[in-house]
């Protein structure tokens, strides 16, 4: 490997990623439109929870630093996390929680996919887990699409302002950074603008089931991967690393 930083800065997209969409989903514990669909969405959190220890604690490896996955998660100003920006806007309604999560389920189970073939062991094993629980999420994220679009008038309306509103975030999905694509030039992470007429022709079959139609806008808002956030970001870092603030070095 050429540079090591370049992975980590890699790895921390996808680690801070799975973090704050987890932190997002958790919000809505005991808050579903219905028990069965509040523990669907807890377990999906806990799921993505998981995903972003298995990325910090191979940082911490490759850092050789003796910092913990609380460490990364906690003890970190707002940019110094390269998270997508989607996953920090607000859960907003069911719609929105829905539409965000179809995109990012979608997008990362072909990005795992593709991981399947890394030279690095340790991200093919971290894919191999991930996968698994990213093909329930994308079948969960898709019927719900699917659900509302083909409801009612209004439950088509709420599915519909969501992805329009949440559109130009899901082209960062494939906009590669200077690190992130030289670490794909070593096979070690695939590049992820290679994955994008994938994820639009799985969008749209999914869309053309749930009467919508694709968003015309082609403009992304970008930054997130390179530590510039959304007006989100602070309020969900001060409810997430509160704790740890207030009781340094707690431990339960």
């Amino acid at each position: 490997m050429k540079d090591q930083n370049d992975f980590i800065k890699s790895l921390f997209v996808h680690a801070d990623t799975a973090l704050l969409l987890g932190q997002r989903l958790g919000e809505l514990c005991g808050h579903g439109p219905v028990i069965e669909q509040d523990i669907a969405m807890t377990n999906i959190a806990l799921d993505y929870v998981g995903r972003s220890r298995l990325f910090f604690n191979l940082i911490s490896q490759i850092e050789n630093n003796q910092k913990t996955e609380d460490d990364y998660a906690f003890l970190r100003t707002e940019n110094e996390y390269h998270n997508l920006l989607i996953v920090e806007y607000p859960n907003t309604d069911f719609a929105y929680t829905v539409a965000k999560q179809f995109f990012i389920d979608t997008f990362y189970y072909l990005y795992l996919d593709a991981c399947l073939t890394s030279v690095n062991q340790e991200i093919k094993a971290i894919a191999e887990k991930s996968i698994k629980e990213t093909a329930y999420h994308k079948k969960w994220s898709s019927e719900w699409v699917i659900r509302l679009g083909d409801g009612t008038e209004l439950s088509h309306q709420k599915i519909n302002a969501a992805i329009q509103d949440l559109w130009m975030y899901t082209g960062e999905f494939f906009v590669s950074t200077d690190f992130e694509m030289k670490i794909s030039l070593e096979n070690i992470l695939p590049n992820c603008s290679t994955l994008k007429d994938k994820w639009t022709n799985e969008v749209q079959a999914v869309f053309q089931q749930a009467n919508l139609i694709m968003p015309s806008n082609a403009w992304a808002q970008l930054g997130g991967k390179t530590g510039n956030h959304t007006e989100y970001m602070g309020y969900i870092l001060s409810e997430m690393q509160y704790m740890q603030r207030t009781f340094p070095e707690m431990q339960w």
